[in-house]
């Protein structure tokens, strides 16, 4: 069972690099954007909620069942925001975190459909 908590860690990370650097799939090619586009709405949409993810709550699952001790809060919260912010993380950072998430991929899309409309009219 903790391998498994393990392999759901790693995917949860997977996922969240996915949703916040997808865009430069989409840059390289556009059909990445069918896959990225619902992760980037559900990371925004996780943070301004509040939300726990799904796999935040399977990993605690699979960590209890093997006997190891599970954590209180998500993912990001646990394992990525004490290394990128002070403890305490409050609603008001979780909204800023899903604006620059939204940004980052804001600047990322507009420089695909440049890319993508230049070529066209090269």
């Amino acid at each position: 069972m903790l391998l498994a908590a393990q392999a759901v860690l790693l995917l949860h990370v997977a996922f969240v690099l996915f949703a916040v650097l997808g865009s430069a799939l989409v840059w390289h090619r556009a059909r990445w954007a069918w896959l990225h586009l619902p992760a980037l709405a559900w990371g925004v949409w996780i943070e301004l909620s509040h939300g726990l993810c799904p796999l935040t709550v399977l990993e605690n699952h699979l960590l209890q069942a093997a006997g190891a001790v599970a954590y209180g809060g998500g993912c990001i919260e646990h394992y990525l925001m004490p290394l990128l912010y002070p403890p305490g993380l409050q609603p008001a950072h979780q909204i800023w975190l899903a604006v620059a998430l939204a940004a980052i991929n804001l600047v990322g899309y507009g420089l695909a459909l440049r890319k993508h409309f230049q070529s066209r009219h090269v």
